[in-house]
């Protein structure tokens, strides 16, 4: 299997992941069966929020999953269309993410939990514990309030 893994360096295995798939700076690609690994440089990693295309450059590599801490609904949905599975992972490190592809203990992400964006206050709410989860206390969701402007952190609902 064909594992992209979006990084902060350049490191290979003892490389540090990174908290989105589209604005690494780096995508660690990592054959799990013939041990391979290739890094790559992200040529597009910073781009507007929701702009980015991550796969224009690694399409011909022939990726089987994506792995990392999160991302956006669409590009879980485009790249499961595609036949690429998206995974979530709490690892740091590029090494306990193969481990976790080898003993096929990753956790597929699901779009309906997928960041919601990164200009929201307190960020898109993950990779901020040691486990990837979101600081306590902040809320993820988004909403109109009644003053027509944006409400964020109050789980949908805008403020009163």
């Amino acid at each position: 299997m064909l594992a992209c893994i979006p990084t902060k360096g350049d490191g290979g295995l003892d490389d540090t992941v990174h908290e989105h798939f589209g604005s690494a700076p780096y995508f660690t690609l990592l054959n799990t069966e013939t041990e391979e690994v290739t890094v790559l440089s992200n040529r597009n990693a910073h781009h507007d929020h929701g702009t980015c295309h991550p796969m224009n450059q690694l399409a011909h590599y022939k990726i089987d999953c994506v792995v990392c801490t999160g991302m956006g609904r669409r590009a879980i949905e485009a790249l499961n269309a595609e036949g690429i599975r998206t995974y979530q992972s709490d690892s740091a490190k590029v090494s306990e993410v193969a481990d976790k592809l080898r003993s096929n203990s990753l956790t597929a992400m699901d779009p309906m939990t997928a960041c919601r964006g990164h200009g929201q206050t307190g960020g898109c709410g993950h990779g901020h514990t040691p486990t990837g989860g979101p600081l306590p206390g902040r809320g993820s969701g988004y909403g109109q309030g009644a003053g027509g402007g944006q409400g964020r952190g109050q789980g949908g609902r805008g403020r009163r």
